[in-house]
C-alpha cells in the first residue's frame, strides 16, 4: 500500500468524512457522524494519508493549547488498516507538535479494545476515566426518562448522552444498556 502524508486541504473534505465514517463504524464511536469536517484552530495539525488513487486513507486531527496537544481524530480506512498509517500520522503530528512546542500529546477514547491496544502501543499511559452515557428509546422507551432529573411539558427526550463518574458506573450499567469508559492518553509530544 503507497501513501502519501499530506496537510489537510478543502479539497479532501468528502474523502475525509467517508474515511472518518468507515474507520469510525464497527466501534463504539459508530454513531459519532459529522457532516463536515470539524475546523482545528491553529496552531493545531491536519493530516490526512492519501493513496495513489487520490482518497484519503488515514486521518490525524490535533488541537494545540499551550505545551498540551489534544488528538481530535485518529482513523484509517478499514480497508488500509494495519498498514503503519495510523503509525505513520502520528509520527508526523508528533515532528510538528515538537516543532510547535507542545510537550504532551492527549487522546481522548471510549473503552474500544483495539483502540486502547493501539494507544498502549504507540507509547501512550491512561491518566484519567470518567463515563460516556447513552440513553436511547430505540434501546429501551424508559431510558431517557431515567437519563433526566423531570420532564418538561411538550418536551420528550428520545435520546440522552451524558458524563458520568465512575463512581456510579455499576449503576449506570444496570440502568442503561450502553455506557462507555472514556479513557484520557498522554504521551510525550
Amino acid at each position: 500500500m503507497s501513501y502519501v502524508i499530506r496537510e489537510y486541504t478543502p479539497a479532501d473534505e468528502s474523502s475525509w468524512l467517508r474515511c472518518r465514517v468507515l474507520s469510525f463504524l464497527d466501534t463504539a464511536y459508530f454513531d459519532d457522524v459529522k457532516r463536515a469536517k470539524p475546523a482545528i484552530d491553529a496552531p493545531g495539525v491536519e493530516l490526512v494519508a492519501v493513496g495513489q488513487d487520490g482518497l484519503v486513507c488515514g486521518i490525524m486531527d490535533v488541537s494545540v493549547d499551550s505545551e498540551v496537544a489534544t488528538i481530535d481524530t485518529v482513523a484509517v480506512h478499514p480497508d488500509h488498516q494495519r498498514h503503519g498509517i495510523g503509525r505513520a500520522l502520528l509520527v508526523e503530528a508528533g515532528a510538528r507538535l515538537r516543532a510547535l512546542g507542545a510537550s504532551t500529546l492527549d487522546a481522548w477514547t471510549r473503552d474500544e479494545p483495539e483502540t486502547l491496544r493501539w494507544y498502549r502501543a504507540m507509547g501512550f499511559a491512561e491518566s484519567e476515566h470518567y463515563l460516556h452515557v447513552f440513553a436511547d428509546c430505540s434501546t429501551d422507551e424508559a431510558e431517557p426518562d431515567r437519563a433526566i432529573g423531570e420532564r418538561r411539558a411538550r418536551l420528550r427526550p428520545v435520546a440522552v448522552f451524558a458524563h458520568g463518574s465512575l463512581r456510579d458506573e455499576q449503576v449506570l450499567r444496570k440502568q442503561f444498556a450502553r455506557v462507555h469508559v472514556c479513557r484520557r492518553f498522554s504521551r510525550e509530544a
